[in-house]
């Protein structure tokens, strides 16, 4: 081991050094190393023959890191929601993740989004794997500027497959990141610059969908409930009280309930069930007709009874989701 394993990603202030490597050759320091990069209570490894060893690099700042995964052997672990932005690929072997809404297997030199809102098992077997961490705020201040989008939150399909030009972008941008690394290192100034490319064409390669807030919600007297509203747009699809939406905005339950009523004429719950519905559409426009499963769509955004789905969705949009999906 040549460094101390780190504290959990994205702990580091904005712009701090990342560099450390874990390494080892037996299973039970590979769970214990493994589990501690990714933020995670446990994680299963096991021998597949006699030749194991395993060895995890990362390199950069808190802002970008390059790291490499490596395992002679099989691995299986949760990976909890962190800090950071990750794009991944293998170069080598088998690796599969699921997160109850998203299943993927990784494809050789084809990088995905890992998902950003979701915790997942991670599994695989004698893998090289490379990944790409992008601190959450940092691509947040890239897209203020990159795509003009103002602070409302960013959603991103980890489904989505890059398209050939932009994955031909994303590959230069990560040599010359690799480049200013290894000449200048993470204080230099073609460091800042690479880094700032690179987060660029992650947002040309992935690109996020702004949810567009309520003008209103810009105006001084509501920046506690806008808090409570960018929150519900970012945990749509999770279960959300208003006791959660009290603790964000800094309001007593009564206070976040009175703001929806003032603002929105609906209580927080219904503006929830207003987003996810918004959110069900917008998959459902999306859908191969003959391959999309409206129930589906309905469970991963929290409408566990499809009867009274079906008619809050009609009432809103005047359509049921069948007639959308044909669309």
């Amino acid at each position: 081991m040549a460094d101390p394993v780190p504290t959990p990603q994205g702990a580091e202030r904005a712009g701090e050094p990342v560099r450390f490597e874990v390494s080892g050759g037996d299973p039970d320091s590979a769970e214990r190393d493994l589990a501690a990069v990714h933020g995670a209570d446990r994680w299963s490894v096991r021998r597949i023959d006699d030749d194991f060893s395993y060895r995890y690099t990362a390199v950069g700042d808190s802002d970008v890191s390059i790291r490499r995964s490596q395992l002679r052997g099989a691995v299986r672990g949760s990976v909890p929601v962190g800090a950071d932005y990750v794009v991944t690929w293998i170069t080598s072997g088998t690796a599969h993740l699921d997160s109850g809404r998203v299943r993927m297997e990784l494809r050789r030199d084809v990088p995905v989004l890992l998902p950003p809102e979701d915790d997942f098992v991670f599994t695989a077997e004698d893998h090289d794997q490379r990944l790409v961490h992008f601190g959450r705020e940092y691509v947040h201040r890239v897209a203020f500027e990159h795509l003009e989008v103002d602070a409302t939150p960013l959603r991103f399909d980890p489904t989505r497959a890059p398209e050939p030009d932009t994955a031909e972008r994303w590959q230069g941008a990560l040599v010359a990141l690799s480049r200013a690394l290894r000449a200048e290192g993470p204080d230099s100034d073609a460091w800042h610059e690479a880094k700032r490319s690179a987060a660029t064409a992650f947002l040309d390669t992935f690109p996020p969908q702004a949810d567009d807030l309520p003008a209103v919600l810009g105006l001084p007297r509501n920046a506690r409930l806008r808090a409570a509203v960018e929150y519900i747009h970012a945990h749509a699809a999770e279960p959300v009280t208003v006791q959660e939406l009290s603790e964000v905005a800094g309001l007593s339950v009564r206070s976040v309930q009175e703001s929806f009523r003032r603002v929105f004429d609906v209580s927080p719950l219904t503006y929830l069930r207003e987003v996810r519905l918004d959110r069900v559409r917008g998959e459902l426009l999306e859908l191969d007709p003959q391959a999309g499963i409206v129930g589906d769509v309905a469970r991963r955004w929290g409408f566990a009874h499809l009867g009274r789905f079906s008619a809050a969705y009609a009432a809103r949009f005047g359509e049921y989701p069948k007639q959308t999906l044909r669309r």
